[in-house]
């Protein structure tokens, strides 16, 4: 009992350690911002060269001195790391320190192939507290500047959060804990909205694909439900079009918070949403073009993350499988960060068809954009010629009109010759971890 009270203490040690000025770092003049950066970059390479197995072995084959990586861009010019090889060998990545060795495990959710471990050590998890005041103060001022807004959580039992959630009760003393209730996803959205009713919170949370049926539903069906001052996604991207429809028919800010388990703290949406300000100082982020070079603001490409606070496993030049693009306005918040638009999917949902064409999901979104009676929809490829999708509907009638609207446009996109067999659902089978994706394209050698 004693040494849990002292261990406890010890991390409001730590957090304390992390939080001064955290606020304030958003809007640091570029200068020192970069150089902020700058130096969490170099601190971690020579930590990785000193003490990650894949790290140290590479940077002594490939003769490079890790004190010549000064910053950001002599680490773009590093190569990307495979990520089958952080899959297969994840003690690769992990530091041979005895706080590495004591370090939490996490799995990533597996959403397209099988999960990765990942872990992250005792002080980094603290921090990771001191450092969600960046992204708690647009939240403080949506709910009325009220310093715990309450919270209704709806996910998995079994997800990255709850696991998280359950470190800090072991590991820390806060005086004031967030309010929060956890729901699960599979309870009934009836069952939810009355909670949501019984509890009045500030903020509804979830996966944004689950949260664009919800308030589907919620308006198709007619359910009361008394709407929270702000809705936060988190986990995936929100389909197209949902935002518009959450905000402007429940009159609901809509916000989020860019995450993974590969690097806890990405970006995060300020009051004005125009994209996600990127954490550039905990975790450098980079487009990478089809060509392998960094893409120009503007520019798509896949998104390439750098773990530069987590002292276990070390992943740098990691392509998480993210497509995006850095922005090329400013955003009228006086964020210094850079602005990460709102993801456009993930890089293995892109589909190839025969012909050589590639289909992005913003292009199959078009056919379904608009459909009032379409709940959510997923397309899944086969092979290169047979798709299944599924619709969720609110009835067999809205299936059948949906069906008989979507089909032509669809065959028309895709090309003469796909078979495109259509099935109606309740819900789609979220999959592993409770992620959707709207296009699931076959895998490519």
């Amino acid at each position: 009992m004693i040494a849990r009270y002292w261990r406890r203490l010890a991390g409001n040690v730590a957090i304390a350690a992390q939080l001064r000025g955290q606020r304030t770092v958003p809007f640091l003049a570029r200068p020192a911002l970069d150089e902020l950066r700058d130096q969490r970059i170099r601190d971690t390479v020579i930590y990785a060269t000193r003490a990650v197995p894949y790290y140290r072995e590479w940077f002594a084959r490939e003769g490079i001195d890790p004190r010549d990586v000064t910053g950001a861009a002599d680490l773009d010019r590093l190569p990307m790391l495979d990520k089958d090889l952080v899959r297969s060998q994840p003690r690769l990545f992990v530091a041979e320190t005895a706080a590495a060795q004591r370090a939490s495990a996490f799995s990533t959710s597996g959403t397209t192939g099988t999960p990765i471990e990942i872990h992250h050590d005792r002080r980094s998890l603290l921090a990771n507290i001191a450092y969600g005041e960046r992204e708690r103060t647009p939240v403080i001022a949506i709910c009325g500047g009220g310093f715990r807004p309450k919270e209704l959580y709806v996910g998995y039992e079994t997800s990255t959060f709850k696991k998280v959630q359950a470190f800090y009760e072991e590991n820390s003393l806060l005086p004031v804990r967030p309010r929060r209730r956890f729901v699960s996803l599979l309870e009934p959205i009836e069952r939810i909205a009355a909670i949501a009713n019984a509890e009045r919170p500030d903020v509804l949370v979830g996966y944004g694909g689950w949260l664009d049926v919800f308030f589907k539903t919620i308006a198709a069906r007619g359910i009361n439900l008394h709407p929270p001052k702000m809705v936060m996604y988190m986990g995936e991207a929100l389909p197209r079009g949902a935002r518009d429809c959450i905000e402007g028919r429940f009159g609901v800010p809509v916000l989020s918070r860019y995450n993974a388990v590969e690097a806890f703290k990405i970006g995060f949406f300020c009051e004005h949403r125009t994209g996600f300000h990127l954490h550039e100082d905990l975790c450098h982020v980079r487009i990478v073009g089809p060509d392998g070079r960094s893409a120009v603001p503007g520019q798509q490409g896949e998104v390439v993350i750098s773990n530069l606070v987590n002292r276990a496993t070390v992943l740098l030049n990691y392509p998480i499988g993210d497509a995006g693009t850095i922005s090329t306005e400013r955003c009228p918040c006086g964020r210094t960060f850079a602005l990460l638009s709102e993801l456009d999917g993930r890089v293995e949902d892109i589909i190839a068809l025969p012909d050589g064409r590639f289909v992005h999901p913003r292009t199959i979104w078009q056919v379904f954009k608009g459909d009032s009676d379409i709940f959510q929809y997923q397309l899944t490829q086969h092979d290169a010629q047979r798709f299944v999708l599924t619709l969720v509907t609110l009835d067999e009638a809205g299936f059948q009109r949906a069906r008989a609207r979507s089909l032509p446009a669809l065959a028309g996109l895709l090309g003469t010759g796909v078979m495109i067999d259509a099935t109606r659902r309740s819900e789609v089978d979220r999959g592993t971890g409770g992620k959707f994706r709207a296009v699931i394209a076959c895998q490519r050698s």
